[in-house]
C-alpha cells in the first residue's frame, strides 16, 4: 500500500522523471502488484504511467530523464502509482490505451484488456497454416474492445471483418477503436449471442472467448477482477461456450473455412474430452498457449462427440 505519508514524501520530494521511475519501480516491487496486462517489468509499468502523464511518446530522448517535472505532474504520476497499488488497477486501464500487433485500442473496465498469442499469428497473416490471400470473410467472435478485428483487418488488405460481442459496452468501444483506426468500411461491429444471427460464411473464425474454468477465477490476482467477468467465465471447465461454438461453426463457415480460438488453461479440460479430436495447438515464440485450429471439415467429422459432450458436460 501506498499510505498517505508515502504519497506526501513521493509529490514533496520527486523532482525528475528519473527521480519518479526510481521510486515508482521499487514501489511495485515492494508492494507485489500482479504483471499480466501487457508488460513483465516492473520498470516498464512505471514508464507507461510517467509517459502518459507527461503526453511523451516511447521514443522520447533519455535525455529528458533528468529534466524538472511540474509539480502537478509528479502529483499526477503518484495519484496513478497509488490506484496501480492501492486499488490493483492495471496499467492500461489507468492509461486508456493498450498495444496489440503494434497498434494502439483505447481500453476501460467495459472489455478485457488485450494479450492474446493470437496476436503472432495474425502478424504471420496466419501464415503457413492458411493463405491469407483467400481470406475474404473474417468473423471475430467475442471482439470486445475489436482489437483482433482490427489487426485482421490490417493484416488481410482484402478481407471484410465482422466484430461481434453480446455486450452492448462492449461494442462500444469496439465502435470507437473501429473508427480510430479508420476501418468503418471493413469491420462491422455487431451484436451476437455466440454464433446467433450470424450467417457468413466465414473463411476464418477467430475467437478468444471466455474460457477461464471455476478454479482459475477464483484464485485470479486482484488485477484481473477489474475485467468483465463476463469475458473471462464459462462454467466449471472453462469450456461452456467452446462446446457450443464447436457445434455451430460450421454451419458458419466456408467448404475451406478454419476454425482458431484461445482457450488458454482450458486446453486440458479439452484434450480430456475429446482425445480423439486432431486439435492443431499452436506455439508461440512470445509466450502464450491454449489456442487450437480446427477446419470445417473436422468440425463435422467430429460433432456427434461434441454433441454428446455437451449434453453430459
Amino acid at each position: 500500500m501506498i499510505e498517505p505519508r508515502e504519497q506526501d514524501q513521493a509529490q514533496a520530494t520527486l523532482r525528475t522523471p528519473r527521480d519518479c521511475l526510481r521510486w515508482g519501480e521499487s514501489v511495485l516491487r515492494r508492494s507485489g502488484v500482479f504483471l499480466g496486462h501487457g508488460t513483465d517489468d516492473h520498470g516498464d509499468e512505471c514508464l507507461a504511467l510517467l509517459l502518459h502523464v507527461l503526453a511523451l511518446p516511447l521514443d522520447t530522448d533519455p535525455r529528458m530523464l533528468d529534466a524538472r517535472l511540474l509539480p502537478d505532474e509528479v502529483s499526477a504520476f503518484v495519484a496513478l502509482m497509488k490506484r496501480r497499488v492501492n486499488e490493483r488497477v492495471p496499467v492500461p486501464y489507468l492509461t486508456g490505451e493498450a498495444w496489440f500487433c503494434g497498434l494502439p485500442f483505447l481500453v476501460d473496465e467495459r472489455v478485457l484488456i488485450p494479450r492474446s498469442p493470437i496476436a503472432e499469428l495474425i502478424e504471420a497473416r496466419f501464415q503457413p497454416f492458411l493463405d491469407p490471400d483467400r481470406i475474404d470473410r473474417v468473423l471475430d467472435l467475442c471482439t470486445g474492445s475489436g482489437c483482433i478485428a482490427i489487426a485482421c483487418a490490417h493484416a488481410l488488405e482484402q478481407a471484410q471483418v465482422d466484430a461481434s460481442d453480446i455486450s452492448e459496452d462492449a461494442l462500444a468501444v469496439c465502435r470507437a477503436n473501429v473508427q480510430r483506426h479508420g476501418l468503418e468500411e471493413r469491420v462491422f461491429p455487431l451484436r451476437a449471442d455466440g454464433l446467433d444471427g450470424l450467417t457468413g460464411p466465414y473463411d476464418l473464425i477467430v475467437s478468444n472467448p471466455p474460457y477461464v474454468d471455476a478454479e482459475d477465477l477464483a484464485a485470479m490476482p486482484d488485477e484481473y477482477r477489474h475485467e468483465p467477468e463476463l469475458a473471462l467465465a464459462s462454467g466449471v471447465d472453462g469450456l461452456d461456450f467452446t462446446r457450443r461454438l464447436l457445434i455451430e461453426a460450421p454451419e458458419r463457415l466456408s467448404e475451406d473455412g478454419v476454425l482458431i480460438v484461445e482457450v488458454g488453461n482450458s486446453d486440458r479440460h479439452m484434450m480430456a474430452a475429446w482425445p480423439e479430436v486432431p486439435f492443431l495447438w499452436f506455439e508461440f515464440e512470445r509466450g502464450g498457449h491454449g489456442v487450437f485450429m480446427l477446419d470445417r471439415r473436422q468440425l463435422i467429422e467430429h460433432r456427434d462427440c461434441f454433441k454428446r459432450d455437451h449434453v453430459t458436460g
